[in-house]
C-alpha cells in the first residue's frame, strides 16, 4: 500500500479486543480458525444482545472467509455491525483485525455474516424489539 493510497478502516462498532496466545494455535503456530471464530461469535453476539434488548442466540454463520492467518502475539480486534433485522432475527457482519506483535499495522484477517435470532427466558425466538 503506498502512502498515497487511503487505509482500509473496519466497518462497525469496536466490539472486542483480544491477544492471541499460544495455547490458541495449531502445531504450524497459527491461531486456531475455531478460536477466531470464537471471538467473532461473542463480538456479533454482543452487539444482537444489545440490538435484541436481551438474549440472542447464533443461529448460522454464513460467507466465513478467512483472509490472512493470525499468529501468537497479534492484538486481535472485532468489529461488528447490524446489517438487518427481521422479526425474530438479526443479521451482523463481522470483521477481525490484527495489529501484529510489536507493529503499528493493522490488517483484516477474517470477516463473516452471523444470524442470530432473539429468545425469551423459555429458548424460544421472539420478536425484535423496532428501533
Amino acid at each position: 500500500m503506498s502512502e498515497s493510497s487511503p487505509r482500509v478502516k473496519p466497518t462497525g462498532d469496536p466490539a472486542i479486543r483480544t491477544l492471541a496466545m499460544p495455547a490458541d494455535t495449531n502445531p504450524n503456530g497459527d491461531i486456531f480458525g475455531g478460536w477466531l471464530l470464537a471471538q467473532m461469535d461473542i463480538a456479533g453476539g454482543s452487539v444482537a444482545v444489545a440490538r435484541a434488548g436481551g438474549r440472542a442466540a447464533t443461529i448460522a454463520v454464513d460467507a466465513m472467509t478467512f483472509l490472512k492467518p493470525v499468529q501468537v502475539g497479534d492484538v486481535v480486534s472485532v468489529y461488528a455491525e447490524v446489517r438487518g433485522v427481521g422479526r425474530t432475527s438479526i443479521k451482523v457482519h463481522v470483521q477481525a483485525w490484527a495489529r501484529r506483535a510489536r507493529g503499528e499495522i493493522e490488517e483484516m484477517v477474517t470477516e463473516g455474516t452471523f444470524t442470530y435470532v432473539a429468545i425469551d427466558e423459555n429458548r424460544r425466538p421472539r420478536p425484535v424489539p423496532t428501533a
